[in-house]
């Protein structure tokens, strides 16, 4: 299992991108490929007490670096010896198994597209982040950025996409799919969510996925369905504001509970363990990264500010989807689609 990693990526890099990667050479015994600037990624390494190249590790030199400020449509024309672009090649052609890359979102989605490519039928690809529920399981959300406006077909698709992917990545059985709507009645919403809501339904009754219905946003982090289908704009939405609410109630829970005065601190030391495993949860750092679900092969958009420990995490996580490969389960469920709205047609 080879992962390709972009080492110029992200605001850390590459520093960041070399050090996670060594510890996930030292932790998984990860086959790491670092693409970059080969001048730079040693001297990390050496500033780092690090004068060898660690066994499964070696360095595929790229001396352009994708910029945020680049604009995504041409980065692939303008910039093809860019990190991220050869990166990208790598895996296309059967050089690496999954890639990594903090860089530019949008580049990164234009790039896995139009070069790793789609999987046959899928309409777009869609960032399907993770995230952890009351329940005790986890939650996909579909899409989370990548396509701000939707069409409802799209909505189905991501329906089927993020059932398979939590049943392989993830390991549910028969996983609910949930439509995020402003109310749990099939006749709420906008046109969108109603003619989702239609096609969601009739696949479900066809046995093609578990839909339950449509699901307001405080139900998502309740664990109330293993996968939540929105576009990509409310779909960012319901992500950034699940994290800044996370953020806010551990401020909270520091400055008004555990520092209020000696006794309270003595309190957290009672139940720090269990404390500091509720915010390992929520760390982005300790889950790596977002998966481009739809895409043949596993890309994985790490976080813009990732240190070591989160590249760390973002190789697991791309060794993991590459070993799970839904490409093949995914073309069978959109034959089933056809049929589907073929049969609707007629």
């Amino acid at each position: 299992m080879k992962i390709v990693l972009d080492a110029m990526g992200g605001d850390h890099a590459p520093e960041a991108p070399v050090l996670g990667a060594v510890q996930a050479v030292r932790d998984f015994g990860a086959q790491v490929t670092l693409v970059g600037r080969g001048e730079e990624i040693l001297k990390v390494m050496k500033d780092n007490g690090i004068n060898d190249l660690p066994e499964g590790m070696e360095i595929a030199n790229a001396e352009e670096v994708v910029d945020m400020h680049d604009d995504p449509a041409n980065v692939i024309r303008k910039k093809k010896d860019s990190s991220m672009v050869v990166g990208l090649r790598m895996v296309a052609e059967g050089e690496g198994d999954a890639f990594v890359s903090a860089g530019s979102t949008g580049a990164l989605l234009s790039g896995a597209t139009l070069i790793v490519k789609r999987v046959k039928g899928i309409r777009r690809a869609a960032m399907g982040p993770v995230m952890p529920n009351k329940a005790g399981g986890k939650t996909v959300i579909l899409d989370c950025g990548a396509n701000a406006e939707c069409t409802p077909e799209f909505l189905l698709q991501f329906g089927l996409v993020g059932s398979l992917y939590a049943k392989k990545y993830l390991g549910v059985e028969n996983p609910k799919v949930g439509l995020l709507n402003i109310g749990t009645e099939d006749t709420k919403g906008t046109p969108l969510q109603k003619e989702a809501h239609a096609l969601l339904t009739a696949a479900s009754n066809k046995g093609i996925l578990n839909f339950v219905g449509n699901v307001e946003a405080r139900d998502v982090p309740l664990g109330a369905v293993d996968v939540i289908v929105c576009d990509g704009f409310a779909g960012n939405v319901l992500l950034k504001t699940i994290e800044g609410t996370a953020m806010f109630m551990g401020s909270l829970m520091k400055h008004k509970i555990f520092k209020r005065n000696i006794f309270s601190v003595i309190g957290y030391l009672f139940c720090k363990k269990g404390v500091d495993e509720v915010f390992k949860m929520l760390d982005y750092r300790e889950i790596g990264g977002t998966q481009f679900l739809g895409i043949k092969k596993a890309v994985i958009k790490a976080h813009g500010s990732s240190d070591a420990l989160a590249f760390r995490n973002a190789v697991k996580q791309a060794m993991d989807a590459a070993q799970c490969n839904i490409s093949q389960d995914l073309e069978e469920g959109l034959q089933a689609l056809t049929a589907l709205e073929e049969a609707a047609n007629d």
